[in-house]
């Protein structure tokens, strides 16, 4: 429930393609929660939103399977044409020219074009930190839950490079919560420092 009260305030949900394939949500939010959102002037559910490189997004995942909100996805010309038939069928599509998407402009775009103030990131790792060397989060909300797992190759908050991030990231804690065993954090980006 954290998590979709986190993805109600938003007036977008950012996925990662890899995160999806993996995950295979629709990004909804329980009736209640749209609800809610209904009676702050916002849409029921957040857009949904895509970023992908390469665009081989499989048509038939579950994000497809609903009209809860539209679907936007940011690729590149990379994304291979049948997937671009497929996918304009049930999808906005913003292709860019150049080898990566660009996040800031994506964001521009969404802020331009779909009147997007607020943006949830849910993943994935690599997503996140392309959008936090890039300076582009200013909130981080982390669960801390009882489950011990990993290993060496283990994902981290920042994806499996085994490169530091270009610079530290400071975070300041603005709140703090436990509920039964977890612990739900959230932190506002300060400023980037060079290591």
């Amino acid at each position: 429930m954290h998590l979709f009260r986190q993805r109600a305030v938003a007036d977008a949900v950012l996925v990662g393609h890899t995160t999806l394939q993996r995950d295979n949500v629709r990004l909804g939010l329980p009736s209640e929660l749209q609800k809610l959102r209904a009676k702050r002037g916002q849409t029921r559910s957040p857009l949904r939103v895509i970023v992908s490189n390469e665009g081989k997004i499989d048509n038939r995942l579950k994000i497809f399977q609903s009209d809860i909100s539209p679907v936007i996805i940011f690729s590149t010309r990379r994304m291979p044409k049948k997937f671009q038939t497929a996918l304009r069928k049930k999808a906005i599509l913003h292709l860019s020219k150049s080898e990566h998407v660009d996040l800031a402009g994506m964001l521009r775009t969404l802020r331009d074009e779909y009147k997007v103030r607020t943006v949830a990131c849910e993943g994935g790792a690599t997503l996140f930190r392309s959008l936090l060397e890039r300076g582009l989060v200013d909130q981080l909300n982390l669960t801390i839950a009882p489950y011990l797992f990993g290993g060496a190759n283990a994902p981290t908050l920042t994806g499996l490079s085994k490169e530091f991030l270009q610079a530290g990231v400071h975070c300041s804690l603005t709140n703090m919560r436990a509920l039964d065993d977890e612990c739900f954090l959230t932190y506002r980006i300060k400023r980037t420092a060079k290591l």
